[in-house]
């Protein structure tokens, strides 16, 4: 179930309808005119909330449309729909995943999709309203941890570091095939729901949007924060394979502007995002 910026809920069935409607809505879109006249290119763009609609918001009020372009940007709440939606024509482009997310699901789903340089990177960290450090994790304890395979790999990473589990030489990295190195119990949570279970359980590994609608920062209250150097989880615009719209590559390089750079530097001083450009 997907949920827009206005809260608009859509049944399974209906959204399948709908998509199967709009499988073609992105090749119709007429170009618009500017105030003073100028041609624009509509480019529809799926993001999620925060921080990837926010930059998206800020190109459209302050760059796109001197650069010919108008931005209808869509807002989704889960990490599965965006993608859907791309590969049925609903959107241009979409920009709320990693280069390991965007790999992974590729071959699981048999996605076609290009992907852009690196926008940002939000730290993975870990988060507890219970205790003041990892160490003070208790006997018998619980973590909180996303249920998306690849995200959920990233935090085993990170709790490797704080020593809690030993990552496995080979294979899938998972809560059943890393092995504990204290005894502890792991809550597998879907990514919105993280930051809500921090009451429920001692710590609680959280990806930097879920935690920045919950209003905490890594700098500030992270417990332990992955280190940002060399780290793949960049945050890129991903199009469909051989779709050579200028609308989305004008796009891409307004990402990547030192107006963007400013902008994200500038509203998450708190380290929360950070631009790998």
């Amino acid at each position: 179930m997907r949920k827009f910026n206005k809260a608009l809920v859509v049944p399974a069935v209906a959204l399948a309808l709908t998509l199967g409607a709009c499988s073609s809505s992105t090749e119709q879109k007429a170009e618009t005119k500017s105030a003073d006249g100028k041609e624009l290119t509509t480019v529809v763009v799926g993001a999620s909330p925060v921080p990837h609609a926010k930059i998206l918001e800020y190109i459209q009020e302050n760059l796109a449309e001197k650069n010919g372009l108008k931005l209808e940007i869509k807002t989704f709440d889960d990490y599965i729909l965006p993608n859907e939606a791309l590969a049925s024509k609903e959107l241009d482009a979409n920009y709320f995943q990693t280069v390991p997310y965007l790999k992974t699901q590729s071959e699981k789903r048999g996605y076609k999709f290009e992907a852009g340089k690196g926008v940002h990177l939000e730290p993975l960290a870990v988060y507890s309203k219970k205790l003041k450090a990892v160490e003070e994790l208790p006997e018998g304890g619980k973590i909180g941890i996303i249920s998306d395979p690849t995200n959920q790999e990233r935090a085993l990473r990170l709790l490797a570091q704080a020593k809690l589990v030993e990552i496995p030489a080979s294979g899938e990295v998972n809560v059943n095939t890393v092995k504990k190195l204290k005894n502890f119990e792991f809550a597998e949570v879907a990514g919105p729901q993280l930051a809500r279970s921090l009451d429920d359980v001692d710590l609680g590994v959280l990806n930097g949007n879920f935690a920045q609608e919950a209003g905490l920062a890594p700098k500030k209250d992270g417990l332990l924060v992955e280190a940002t150097e060399n780290n793949p989880a960049s945050n890129l615009l991903v199009w469909r394979e051989g779709d050579n719209n200028p609308g989305v590559q004008k796009l891409e390089e307004l990402l990547h502007s030192q107006e963007v750079k400013d902008y994200i530097e500038k509203t998450w001083d708190d380290g929360s995002v950070i631009p790998t450009f």
